[in-house]
């Protein structure tokens, strides 16, 4: 990769923690000045921008396309420009996909909202400055459940889905001037999981993903990472509306029948 990132600007949403902390030190480490976003994670976001240089943390709920605006405002006060935009932050409520009964239309709206209006309403935020900059590319944070259909719940397939489907639209609308491409993660194990399970429970659950997968292998938020800046860098210019599918090569399983040895 080339050093063509060198100096550029970058809006990371949900970026205190997880894969958008690790998208922020992964791009710091090529030179991009960052700005953290968080809506509650407060302490985890200025712990991140106290420790890596060229950083700053940002409270806006970006559910509120003001917030957006606000952000993208703040990102222009602070660096002057504006170049790529990782739209990260996402919710989720588990529901059995089975259970008619375990959702409501106010579980949807809730989860379309940060899910898949704020990225729109951040794009529309940012795009102005980033057409300025010459390199500008976006990366949405989808899921395999988006492509697939399964995952926590159907809101949250199908809010990801809807991701996966704009970030083709926007594309096409804002090429050539900015990229749109997507990545769309199976299990990462983040610290999300190890609040809920313990030490010993993730590790166990770690196990057991990778187990059932190709790779062999539980990707953790830098196997992510590594990826989304992947396609932020200019020198990857041919790449948009793109989404790739990072779960270890699970999704090859899909379909098939059990193999042995390996538990679905």
């Amino acid at each position: 990769m080339s050093a063509s990132m060198d100096g550029a600007v970058a809006i990371v949403t949900g970026g205190g923690t997880g894969i958008g902390a690790a998208v922020v030190r992964r791009l710091a480490a090529r030179g991009v000045r960052c700005v953290i976003n968080y809506a509650s994670s407060r302490a985890e976001a200025e712990a991140l921008a106290a420790a890596v240089p060229g950083t700053i943390a940002v409270q806006a709920d970006i559910v509120e396309d003001a917030a957006c605006r606000a952000l993208a405002g703040a990102a222009l006060d602070a660096f002057g420009r504006i170049d790529f935009l990782v739209n990260n932050a996402g919710r989720t409520k588990f529901a059995n996909h089975e259970d008619m009964e375990a959702l409501q239309a106010e579980d949807f709206i809730d989860i379309y909202h940060l899910n898949t209006i704020a990225p729109f309403q951040m794009i529309r935020a940012c795009a102005p400055a980033m057409r300025e900059g010459g390199i500008g590319a976006v990366v949405n944070i989808a899921s395999v459940a988006g492509v697939f259909g399964n995952g926590s719940s159907v809101a949250y397939a199908a809010s990801k889905g809807a991701l996966v489907t704009m970030t083709k639209s926007l594309a096409r609308a804002l090429a050539p001037a900015i990229r749109v491409n997507a990545v769309a993660p199976g299990y990462v194990g983040t610290g999300w999981f190890e609040k809920r399970l313990g030490e010993a429970g993730l590790a166990a659950l770690n196990a057991r993903i990778a187990a059932q997968t190709p790779m062999a292998m539980a990707a953790g938020a830098d196997d992510i990472a590594a990826p989304v800046v992947m396609l932020l860098d200019p020198d990857n210019r041919v790449m948009t509306g793109e989404t790739m599918l990072l779960d270890a090569g699970a999704h090859l399983d899909i379909g098939l029948s059990r193999r042995p040895g390996k538990e679905l």
